[in-house]
């Protein structure tokens, strides 16, 4: 077998394979071998068919099989070894002619493969990045605490609307005298929340509402016309919302309010377990740490973006073969076509330079990720989900069978390494470079990330 890679500009590589009869020989004969021991043909008892017939039957197809094993294990064989760095699948070049693959050969195969640029990305003590810390204050923590009694408080009766109580009751059609539709539109126990009506009039209807009231209000102005919401409230298809007109009285049966916990030992130890917090100033002062180390995330992760910014600008333009880029992306997308090429390239290309800048960051700085690095990220993963819904206090273990079944699912190991390596990498780097530290609001900081 011979190979040979040629790549006059740096980044637009021709690689020939040529595979001789010598290549594959041994290999097809051992399996036609095989072949003859399982075939079975009429005429000739198993194991006995002649090998000239079997050849014949068989032979091209073993041969073709073999010689496309040989094409993909040595031409990655070779890239490997040769430390060639390629991007993307290689693509059988222009350049080939057809093979007769039911010869003896040789058979010559040309691929065009695309190469990344050669550039330099490097990171020293002399490069100053922005690291932001975002200061916890008191209206955050006391956002935090309003969010916790919000989370464990329940619905409870009451007398009168208010706020965003929920009014449940009964809803009959109208006709144009006001009285109860013969044959109309009725609906037991709709469910209505006057805060979220969008017309303030018909809003209004509602104020100082009580259990028993009957209240005289048109639906579809309520809503803005919206039918969705007209249709579920009536417990209709919204074919018939559409072209509904007129109005509805609501009897009201039960009025909902919802009750935030208060602010006492029972939420404390709800939030972080029993015993965990003694007293009011202790929950904010526990809040206020567990923020601290939340918001270590959020500045993190800013910092690895300025990190990118940084140090694409310090390597400057790349380029790039775009014309055999862009036949990679449409052989990968054939179903979407060259409009979707066009439209994407340029973001695909974004990606990719810094995708081959972070390689360099992360041999240059030793960074191997391990099992226990993935899973300690997917554990963050779990834990976030859990602290979404005020649950704090998730002993490890159960964040460990989480993470595991998380881990099973191979849709999301990618994910979980791309953030492993993104959590390892930032930790090195902000003990690299010189850090032109930052305190910032979390009204501010969100701000900044707009922006980007």
């Amino acid at each position: 077998m011979n190979i040979k890679f040629e790549s006059a500009d740096k980044i637009n590589g021709l690689l020939t394979m040529v595979i001789e009869k010598a290549d594959y020989e041994e290999k097809v004969e051992k399996t036609l071998k095989d072949y003859r021991k399982k075939v079975q043909m009429p005429g000739f008892r198993p194991g006995m068919v002649p090998m000239g017939l079997v050849k014949k039957q068989y032979g091209t197809a073993v041969k073709v099989d073999e010689v496309n094993r040989l094409l993909s294990e040595k031409l990655y064989d070779y890239v490997r070894e040769n430390k060639i760095r390629m991007l993307g699948e290689p693509l059988p070049s222009e350049q080939q002619q057809p093979q007769d693959l039911a010869g003896e050969g040789p058979f010559t195969f040309v691929f065009d493969i695309a190469v990344a640029p050669e550039f330099k990305a490097e990171l020293t003590s002399k490069d100053k990045i922005d690291y932001y810390t975002i200061t916890v204050d008191d209206k955050l923590v006391e956002d935090q605490v309003q969010m916790f009694a919000q989370q464990a408080g329940q619905f409870v009766e009451a007398q009168e609307w208010s706020g965003n109580d929920t009014l449940k009751g009964d809803l009959r059609q109208l006709d144009a005298k006001g009285n109860t539709l013969e044959g109309g539109i009725e609906a037991e126990g709709g469910m209505i929340m006057p805060s979220y009506i969008k017309d303030e009039k018909e809003k209004a209807k509602f104020d100082g509402a009580k259990p028993g009231d009957i209240i005289t209000f048109n639906p579809k102005k309520a809503y803005g016309d919206n039918d969705a919401e007209v249709a579920a409230l009536l417990k209709i298809d919204r074919e018939k919302a559409k072209d509904l007109k007129g109005k509805f009285s609501f009897q009201v049966t039960e009025i909902r309010h919802f009750e935030p916990h208060a602010v006492d030992q029972e939420l404390f130890d709800r939030i972080y377990g029993a015993g965990e917090v003694k007293d009011e100033a202790d929950f904010r002062q526990k809040i206020a740490e567990g923020m601290k180390q939340q918001l270590v995330g959020n500045s993190d992760y800013k910092f690895l973006l300025d990190v990118r910014k940084y140090v694409e600008d310090k390597v400057g333009e790349l380029t790039f073969p775009d014309a055999l880029l862009k036949r990679v992306m449409l052989h990968n997308n054939k179903d979407k076509g060259e409009d979707f090429v066009e439209k994407n390239y340029k973001a695909s290309i974004d990606e990719l330079k810094w995708h081959l800048i972070k390689e360099q960051l992360v041999e240059a700085n030793g960074i191997k990720v391990e099992d226990e690095d993935i899973k300690n990220v997917a554990k963050d993963a779990m834990r976030m989900q859990f602290a979404q819904y005020g649950m704090s206090n998730v002993p490890d273990d159960v964040l460990e069978n989480y993470a595991n079944e998380q881990l099973k699912k191979r849709e999301n190991i990618d994910g979980f390494v791309d953030r492993a390596v993104d959590v390892k990498l930032t930790q090195a780097l902000k003990n690299v470079v010189k850090l032109n530290n930052k305190e910032i609001s979390l009204d501010d900081f969100n701000k900044l990330m707009e922006e980007k």
